[in-house]
């Protein structure tokens, strides 16, 4: 019972804290907006027409951009630890993100073979999702196939490692035949990005990242039982393909669409599931789950507020504060703690 309170407890807290940071991404910026003015812009238009615009059209949907990348990055960080029992591994490792880029690579760097007016109808907004999800997607068709026909989970962690590496080797070589401007735009997109997204672009955001949330949850009696090892899960009755099957879809739902809309954010994947085992002390992916899913959405919102550099003009990328944040956090609980939970 006191183990229950205290979670009550936490998770309490982590809600709060949610609310507070998804309010100060809001509010901090270049320019500085107070409370008041966020609360009235949820209900009607502001006299301020510049600040109803900058809240409603840009920073809201970054600020829900952010709840979305950071909750799903962690949850899809946290299904692949559980299925392949490493603590290395993240929601990139099945060569998603690696699909994604090659996606968009082809698009970018490629879209030069043709030049001049076919190269700016070709290279837009849209293009670069659907090359990015179109990418991800043929990495994923080839990963479900080679797990239909191996038994080892370990030996799919190694073939998706593999598939990543053969579309770096691409990547790698259509940059070296391609401009400096081509691959400035395709250095950025790498960079990461939450404040590009449309309403409509975040909709079907939202909806595929349900979809991936759902399974995610479908899979919890699953993901506790493989925590005891794949026999003993087979004693107890689990269709390891079938629930192996549903993790995987998951993940790649989730990262694969984070991907396409925001770019590959670093870190928040393999860390976050870290992060939340540290402090809530449990393997209990009914309580984990959630936990994650709150922890990734704070960080995302801090690293983003920390991005924008308040009062100033300057936007840093995403990928490099979420790392340089997170990296020695997790150093520090690992140190504090002096043993991994897992």
């Amino acid at each position: 019972m006191p183990k229950t309170n205290t979670y009550t407890f936490s998770f309490i807290a982590l809600i709060i804290l949610l609310i507070i940071c998804f309010f100060m991404n809001i509010s901090l910026g270049s320019v500085s907006i107070p409370n008041w003015a966020i609360f009235k812009s949820f209900f009607g238009t502001l006299e301020h027409e510049s600040w109803s615009y900058i809240i409603q059209d840009y920073r809201l949907p970054k600020a829900l951009a952010a709840i979305l990348v950071g909750s799903g990055l962690g949850i899809s960080g946290l299904l692949m630890q559980t299925l392949f029992r490493n603590p290395l591994a993240g929601p990139f490792v099945l060569g998603i993100s690696s699909g994604a880029s090659l996606g968009v690579a082809l698009v970018i760097l490629g879209a030069g073979i043709f030049g001049g007016v076919f190269a700016s109808l070709l290279i837009s907004k849209w293009s670069i999702v659907i090359a990015a999800s179109l990418g991800s997607f043929l990495v994923l068709l080839a990963v479900l196939v080679v797990s239909s026909r191996v038994k080892d989970t370990m030996a799919i962690l190694i073939i998706g490692l593999m598939f990543g590496s053969i579309t770096a080797a691409v990547v790698s070589v259509l940059s070296y035949f391609s401009s400096a401007e081509q691959l400035q735009q395709y250095i950025f997109w790498g960079f990461g990005s939450l404040g590009n997204l449309s309403w409509s672009e975040l909709l079907i955001f939202f909806i595929i990242y349900s979809f991936g949330i759902c399974l995610s949850i479908i899979s919890i009696k699953g993901l506790n039982t493989l925590l005891l090892g794949e026999n003993y899960a087979k004693s107890l009755g689990l269709n390891i393909k079938q629930s192996r099957f549903i993790i995987i879809i998951a993940t790649s739902l989730l990262a694969g669409t984070i991907t396409a809309f925001a770019g590959p954010i670093a870190f928040i994947g393999l860390a976050i599931p870290h992060i939340t085992r540290q402090v809530f002390n449990t393997s209990n992916h009914k309580i984990l789950l959630p936990a994650v899913f709150l922890f990734g959405a704070i960080i995302m919102l801090i690293c983003d507020i920390i991005a924008q550099v308040p009062a100033s003009d300057y936007t840093l990328p995403i990928n490099a504060i979420t790392s340089l944040i997170g990296a020695p956090v997790v150093i520090w609980l690992l140190v504090r703690k002096r043993k991994m939970i897992f």
